[in-house]
């Protein structure tokens, strides 16, 4: 049989690593970034906020994920949650073409061709494999090789070569779908 303090004692050890883990001081430093980073893919504030909002819930629910890398596993998510948002507005405006429910605003010639080419690179993003689209994402966001070597887990070294790897295939692919620009 176990004794009262047998069972405390547990608890504290299961609950420690937990209660070592600020998530407060975490979320202060690193929403405003984490946010910023969601608002360059989808360019909707509002989306973006819910979205880091969801990002951090999801950290707050992964224990093995918090700690010491918890910056670049958020940014990893972050990207990732962006990506998923693409797809799904991708989506959305298929089945809004082919029920004939998107209902599009005359815009100034500029702006039009702006959002067209913005449409265009968030495209080629969702086409591409997930780990090149990270990384594109990540190094736009004007993070160091050394940090999207932490966020997504990679050998610094590899950075340089996976991320011209990653330029390659956006090139090859926006030129197969556009023609040259």
């Amino acid at each position: 049989m176990s004794s009262r303090s047998d069972i405390t004692d547990l608890i504290d050890a299961v609950a420690a690593p937990e209660a070592a883990f600020d998530f407060e001081a975490v979320f202060r430093a690193q929403y405003p970034r984490i946010a910023r980073v969601i608002a360059r893919v989808v360019r909707n504030d509002a989306r973006s906020e819910e979205l880091a909002v969801e990002v951090f819930l999801k950290l707050w629910r992964s224990p093995r994920a918090q700690g010491d890398k918890a910056g670049g596993w958020l940014y990893r998510v972050a990207v990732r949650k962006a990506l998923d948002e693409l797809r799904r507005q991708a989506r959305r405006a298929r089945y809004e073409r082919l029920f004939g429910s998107g209902q599009t605003l005359a815009n100034p010639e500029q702006t039009h061709a702006a959002n067209e080419e913005q449409q265009r690179v968030r495209t080629i993003l969702a086409l591409m494999e997930r780990r090149q689209a990270e990384l594109l994402l990540l190094r736009a966001n004007e993070l160091s090789y050394g940090e999207v070597a932490a966020a997504l887990d990679l050998n610094p070294a590899s950075v340089g070569t996976l991320l011209s790897r990653a330029q390659q295939a956006f090139r090859k692919e926006y030129v197969k779908r556009y023609g040259q620009e």
